[in-house]
């Protein structure tokens, strides 16, 4: 999805214009893939534009620094006042929000200690990652050839940036197959996720959905619809799941920040359930859409306003 230009970027710690914001040929990052980043939305909401679970995304980045050893030479509280301050500055009511922190020009070779760091935090208008349309119709999935990394290659709990190559051989897998995205497999043989979404199925009127040993992010989307189940009294289960459980359920769908809630109707060419969304995704779906647009007290506190 292409990404619509605003006016400012924060890099770190001043507002630059969108055409200026720039780094060096020569960043480790960008040869490396040194770096670690998230995924946020901003909606439109019934208390003005408001941030997803904010204090969460940005905990997590800060973990995902640490995991490679990265020290951030920001507070958590300054990136989430950045965070605010640059939606203030593009004017904007609803958006995608990419804070990236990336070891810069200075350093070349593998040892990274001496690269310095940097911060920026993107904005941008962003609709559904896969399509208006799938929220309601799904999206046709296929399991990837591609393996998802090891726990003991790469650490599934951090967003690093050079870790999702692994995703994007599985994303062009799929999509040169005619599909509209991939579901990954550990190296055991279980689902982990999808290239860039945790996977959820529905059996027996219950939740089920990879544990983290699997390989998969611990996602924040995910921890809010597994919330959201158990406040509407929908079990929930962690558990190992294999491609055939995908292939029986009732019912499946996606959960992550850019593709939100999205159901899935069909794996490697056979129809899941009905083929269509069902009961039980929709009312999880309508449940995360009125938590993240403060159409639900309960839920208030997973959202920061940006004034």
């Amino acid at each position: 999805m292409p990404i619509q230009p605003v006016d400012k970027i924060w890099m770190d710690g001043t507002l630059v214009d969108w055409d200026d914001a720039r780094v060096h040929v020569l960043s480790h990052g960008l040869h490396y893939g040194s770096g670690v980043f998230e995924g946020i939305r901003a909606y439109d909401t019934a208390i003005g534009p408001a941030v997803f679970r904010l204090d969460d995304h940005i905990h997590r980045l800060f973990r995902s620094a640490a995991l490679y050893q990265i020290s951030i030479p920001f507070s958590e509280e300054e990136i989430r006042d950045a965070v605010r301050e640059t939606i203030a500055a593009n004017g904007l009511a609803h958006c995608y929000i990419r804070p990236l922190v990336y070891l810069g020009y200075g350093e070349m070779g593998l040892n990274p200690f001496n690269a310095p760091v940097n911060v920026s935090i993107a904005v941008w208008p962003w609709g559904a990652y896969l399509g208006e349309e799938a929220l309601e119709s799904g999206v046709r999935i296929k399991v990837s050839s591609w393996k998802r990394n090891d726990q003991n290659s790469l650490p599934p709990a951090a967003k690093a940036s050079g870790q999702y190559i692994n995703s994007i051989l599985a994303k062009m897998e799929a999509v040169q197959g005619g599909y509209d995205e991939a579901i990954m497999l550990s190296y055991t043989g279980y689902i982990a996720d999808g290239s860039g979404e945790n996977v959820f199925i529905v059996r027996n009127d219950g939740l089920e959905t990879p544990h983290l040993g699997s390989g998969c992010l611990g996602g924040i989307t995910r921890d809010s619809v597994m919330t959201l189940a158990r406040d509407n009294d929908i079990p929930v289960k962690e558990e190992n799941l294999v491609r055939t459980d995908l292939y029986n359920a009732d019912e499946a769908f996606f959960t992550g920040t850019a593709a939100e809630v999205t159901p899935i109707r069909e794996v490697d060419d056979r129809t899941v359930g009905e083929g269509h969304r069902g009961p039980v995704t929709k009312q999880l779906q309508d449940a995360f859409f009125a938590a993240a647009h403060a159409k639900d007290e309960r839920y208030r506190h997973w959202l920061t306003p940006v004034k």
